[in-house]
């Protein structure tokens, strides 16, 4: 009796190694990717700790690597008859051993075994960064300046050195470490660029740009460009100073009403204790027209960035960083004592 796994017979060898078209191979030990780039890291390596979360595409542990004692984030994919799961398995691997950048989340090594690959990546504690606003105003104007000038610095990146639309911006996307570094992850749907223009309609659907959410409506696939995470990355700007996503489904009867108001309404602000210049940064992203949206290099020398560069290491991003999770922990305990028993 053939099994579903035997389906996989063109990618999987009798030896267990796994075989994307030659841009990357897996097996037990590492991964060895096509260009001669090679990580050696398998599971004997490493010690299980605690979970950190799941997605639609798996779960992602904490782990120890035993020889060196450097802490990891350890994805575990299991293969399954996904032709869209095993693309996003090879274009994260891609970009992740490609990205060498400090604003890109850092790869270790992959590996496959048992049917399911595992990736280890630097391990950025506490996580995303929505898990460090707690209301309106929580981000002060220097750590949002820092936090922006870090998202642009790793997109530009990404298209500029590897022709990549990343296409799922969003806070929950962005990670931060108890240093404050700001770092850009999770690239399974990123895009390779054809002419400035990605052909796939996928992502976040709440966080997509007017032109993209009209373009997928009409059945019209060849509407996402570079300005598009730009888009993006304005409406997650606007989420941290807020503390929750600027178009809220309570607000809205359905989904539907929600994408309207993205495509026909008037683009969020930001509160208004925040500076001009911090609102005008903003708008240049949230412009509807995408040919008039700010690009990267526009937006490295907007003076909202630029007065950034000029504070230099006189942003405590550490500290921020402390003073978020201490207040969440304590709104926390705060709603548990309010729950009644």
């Amino acid at each position: 009796m053939s099994s579903a796994f035997s389906s996989y017979s063109k990618i999987v060898d009798p030896s267990g190694r796994l075989n994307f078209g030659g841009k990357a191979i897996l097996h037990a030990s590492g991964v060895e990717f096509g260009n001669g780039v090679t990580f050696n890291i398998n599971m004997d390596d490493l010690q299980l700790l605690d979970e950190l979360g799941r997605g639609n595409y798996g779960t992602v542990r904490k782990v120890r690597h035993t020889r060196t004692k450097v802490e990891m984030a350890m994805k575990e994919i299991r293969l399954e008859l996904d032709d869209p799961k095993l693309k996003a398995i090879i274009t994260e691997l891609d970009i992740l051993h490609r990205a060498t950048a400090p604003q890109i989340v850092e790869f270790y090594g992959a590996f496959f075994i048992e049917g399911c690959v595992y990736y280890c990546m630097e391990y950025m504690n506490p996580g995303s960064l929505d898990k460090l606003y707690y209301g309106e105003g929580s981000v002060p104007e220097d750590v949002l300046a820092r936090i922006a000038n870090n998202m642009v610095k790793g997109l530009r990146f990404l298209k500029d050195k590897l022709n990549i639309i990343h296409r799922d911006v969003k806070p929950t996307n962005v990670l931060v470490n108890r240093k404050g570094e700001i770092k850009l992850c999770d690239f399974g749907v990123s895009g390779q660029l054809e002419k400035s223009l990605a052909k796939t309609n996928i992502g976040c659907q709440s966080y997509m740009a007017p032109e993209r959410i009209k373009g997928e409506s009409q059945n019209n696939l060849a509407t996402y460009t570079v300005a598009s995470d730009v888009w993006s990355l304005g409406l997650s700007i606007v989420e941290l100073t807020k503390g929750g996503y600027p178009y809220p489904p309570e607000t809205y009867s359905n989904v539907f009403a929600q994408l309207q108001a993205i495509v026909h309404g008037d683009p969020p602000t930001l509160p208004l204790e925040y500076s001009e210049t911090a609102k005008d940064f903003v708008a240049r992203c949230l412009e509807k027209v995408p040919g008039r949206r700010a690009t990267y290099s526009e937006l490295l020398e907007h003076q909202f960035l630029r007065d950034d560069v000029m504070r230099g290491d006189l942003v405590d991003m550490a500290a921020w960083v402390e003073r978020s999770l201490a207040e969440r922990s304590k709104m926390k305990e705060d709603a548990q004592v309010k729950t009644p028993v």
